[in-house]
């Protein structure tokens, strides 16, 4: 490359980088951000013992600081000045720590595989996912723009299972193996759900025209959903106490006490015998 077309090129740099809406903070630091706080709140590995009562508020104000941190390149941004957001942050983490104890429990209690809350809460990628989403979510409802993404999109590097911040999940939620499970930004999740790996709670078209509206299905109570199934549209709602079965494709609302089943045919045929 000529000095001539480097500069052309450094122009062309600088000129796109002045367009750019958003400064953000760096994905690292996100990711980071996130760990640490599940690390405080859920001090379970060897690399992140629990510390004595007199350093948790130490510790707490460390994780502010942090996020104070992250908000600064967002601050043209923010309708709410960082200490008004950083207020409600932190006065919205007990009641996430006590929903993902609940979450860490159906976990628990729901797969036979699980050994005990601690192996939930340190190795499973569902409960990871959740509480990077759960936290999201609260920075979303918070008002903080593109953050939130950062966060579940780094829970979707570790864990395969991508959960837009603007879901709605409610308590007790239980995603198993994991991998491939997508829910959408209009998602609604009531009580007590359970996901298996590869479902797809999506819409059944994508136009950013659609963007302010609902386009993503409903789950009520007490649902599961197996593996590889598809409910696409946003008023196509799962009656509550349903059973979705693996890779069944629905686009339209069931009753309550439904059972969903993906119809397919396999023959088993015997080999001819060989001939001598």
């Amino acid at each position: 490359m000529t000095a001539s077309h480097q500069n052309t090129f450094f122009e062309r740099l600088t000129e796109q980088n002045e367009k750019y809406r958003y400064k953000l903070p760096s994905r690292q630091d996100a990711g980071k951000f996130i760990q640490n706080l599940i690390n405080f709140l859920f001090p379970i590995s060897q690399d992140c013992p629990s510390c004595p009562s007199k350093d948790l508020a130490m510790k707490y104000a460390d994780l502010r600081k942090d996020l104070d941190y992250m908000l600064q390149p967002l601050l043209p941004e923010l309708d709410k000045g960082t200490e008004e957001i950083l207020d409600e942050i932190f006065t919205g983490i007990p009641e996430i720590y006590e929903m993902l104890l609940k979450d860490a429990k159906s976990i628990t209690d729901n797969d036979p595989a699980s050994v005990s809350i601690e192996e939930v809460i340190a190795v499973y990628p569902g409960f990871t996912a959740i509480a990077t989403y759960r936290f999201a979510h609260l920075f979303a409802q918070c008002g903080i723009p593109l953050l939130p993404r950062m966060l579940t999109e780094f829970a979707h590097g570790q864990t395969g299972i991508d959960i837009h911040p603007n879901a709605v999940i409610g308590h007790s939620f239980f995603i198993d193996h994991g991998t491939g499970v997508v829910i959408g930004e209009t998602t609604h999740i009531g009580n007590n759900v359970k996901l298996y790996q590869g479902v797809t709670l999506g819409a059944t078209h994508v136009s950013k025209s659609l963007a302010s509206r609902k386009r993503h299905p409903t789950i009520e109570d007490n649902v599961v959903v197996y593996a590889n199934a598809t409910i696409l549209g946003g008023e196509t709602v799962i009656g509550h106490d349903s059973i979705i079965g693996g890779n069944a494709w629905l686009v339209r609302s069931v009753p309550p006490f439904s059972q969903v089943y993906h119809q397919s045919k396999i023959e088993i045929r015997p080999q001819s015998a060989a001939t001598t």
